[in-house]
């Protein structure tokens, strides 16, 4: 499976991809954390294929975050 999170923490969001192992061959975490920090107004973002997280100032981007998210899954 895949996770996004994405929290307003005091005005800013954060933001944190899971990928299950069996999915780290296809999907990676810090791919689709990349996409969604980007509309948070963040810049980069990083971890491991299988867990990742990043932010930004925006919290009000979340729905095109993980607008987003899905279409990285979507390929």
């Amino acid at each position: 499976g895949v996770v996004l999170l994405i929290a307003d923490t005091d005005g800013k969001a954060a933001v944190a991809a899971g990928v299950t192992e069996d999915l780290v061959g296809r999907i990676s975490a810090v791919d689709i954390v990349k996409a969604a920090v980007e509309q948070v107004g963040g810049k980069g973002g990083g971890g491991r294929p299988d867990m990742a997280q990043g932010g930004g100032p925006n919290p009000a981007g979340a729905e095109d975050a993980v607008s987003a998210a899905k279409a990285i899954l979507a390929g």
